[in-house]
């Protein structure tokens, strides 16, 4: 039998990301990317066949290090992310651009530079995105901005790379460390029943990625019931 195919998962260390890591660990080998190469030591030690590949996303020249040995990429899954949010009176231009370099130039810059190994194995690329990719409410400008340009990006690259699959997935509130601050954020109770289990969207990832040959999940909605 030929190895297992190779998923790598940004942010690996928590929420999504981590329970994506999961879901895959039972028929996949894993590249876990984030930046606490502790916490993705950890994480590789309870997995088969992981390995952790601790790197600051926002610097291009590490990201281009980390990968520069990777030469087939079977799934390509971005679930690292960011949250500033703010009124736009209130959101200053640091909080604008942390949204962007990590939301969307990190994404870009390690798909871009993945494209080679996606390309030798015809790989899927998975987006975590939100619903705010969608739709925006007041107070969240700068972190949907980035939302919308990412499912534009992700659009761009389904219609560029025809031999890879892309997948935009928009889970709407989800149980994360990212949520809860998000909510105290905005003064609220924090209650995990009102979201959704990560597990959940990582099952999402896991259907998009083992769909036989002949499907293409372009897009993903998720809610919480």
């Amino acid at each position: 039998m030929g190895a297992m195919p190779l998923a790598l998962v940004t942010g690996a260390t928590k929420g999504i990301g981590t329970a994506i890591a999961r879901a895959l660990a039972p028929t996949h080998r894993l590249l876990l990317g984030g930046r606490d190469a502790d916490a993705l030591a950890a994480l590789a030690k309870e997995l088969p066949d992981a390995d952790p590949l601790a790197v600051e996303l926002t610097d291009p020249d590490a990201v281009a290090e980390a990968v520069a040995d990777i030469d087939a990429l079977d799934v390509l899954v971005h679930s690292a992310g960011v949250a500033p949010i703010g009124r736009i009176e209130d959101a200053d231009r640091a909080t604008w651009q942390q949204n962007f370099d990590v939301n969307v130039l990190a994404v870009v810059d390690l798909t871009r530079l993945l494209l080679p190994a996606l390309r030798a194995t015809s790989g899927d690329v998975v987006l975590i995105n939100s619903g705010a990719g969608y739709n925006v409410r007041p107070g969240w400008a700068p972190y949907a901005a980035s939302k919308f340009a990412l499912r534009a990006f992700s659009d761009a690259l389904r219609a560029e790379e025809p031999s890879l699959r892309v997948t935009s997935v928009h889970p709407g509130r989800t149980d994360t460390p990212m949520q809860e601050r998000i909510i105290a954020s905005e003064g609220r109770e924090y209650r995990a029943s009102d979201f959704l289990r990560p597990e959940s969207v990582a099952q999402a990832v896991l259907g998009a990625v083992t769909a036989g040959d002949d499907a293409h999940v372009t897009e993903v909605s998720i809610r919480p019931r």
